[in-house]
Formats: structure tokens, sequence, C-alpha cells
């Protein structure tokens, strides 16, 4: 059973570091698109299990990183590999969607 882990900018660059992929959320809590994608991620982290790692980064406890990747709205998902960008997509979608754009960056 895969957690979804929530990192910040101190261990940011050791998490996206990886030869799996890592999907990091940037979110906020007062974000209504970022609550609703919340329990998608969460079944993502089930079904993708093994295969990929998905992280959760709060734009308001840290914000280095978010800055450094221009991530300019929220939810913006980044797709890393071996700390690399790989693709990203920003906005609120659906099970499906979320777990197209898992698929296609594995």
């Amino acid at each position: 059973m895969s957690e979804i882990l929530h990192i910040t900018d101190a261990d940011f660059d050791k998490t996206v570091n990886s030869d799996t992929t890592v999907f990091v959320d940037f979110w906020a809590t007062w974000c209504g698109p970022c609550r609703m994608l919340a329990p998608r991620l969460e079944q993502a982290a089930q079904t993708f299990d093994g295969r990929a790692v998905i992280a959760k980064y709060d734009c308001d406890q840290s914000s280095g990183k978010a800055t450094e990747y221009g991530v300019r709205g929220i939810p913006t998902i980044i797709a890393f590999k071996n700390g690399e960008v790989i693709d990203q997509r920003t906005g609120a979608c659906d099970q499906a969607t979320l777990d197209a754009f898992i698929e296609k960056n594995l």
C-alpha cells in the first residue's frame, strides 16, 4: 500500500532524483480544486503502487521549488524522472484523466 509523500524544499531534490517517476502535486489547503484532486491522488497512489511515487508539496509552507519550476496555478502536477521534468499538467481532473497522465509518464 503506497502512501503519498509530503515534501518540502528541504527534501524535494532527494525525492525527485529517482529512476522511478515521481509525480509532485503543488497545492495549498485553501485551494478548492486541490481539495477535489486529493482523493484522486490517494487512489492513484494505490493504483500505481511500486510503479510511481506520488508526492504533495504545500506551496504555502514551502515556495522555493514552486517558484523554481514556474508554478503559477494550483493544483499543478509535475512529473520527474531522475530529477528532470518530463511532463506537467495544471488543474483538477477526473480519475481517468489523472491515471492516463500518470500511465503516459511511467
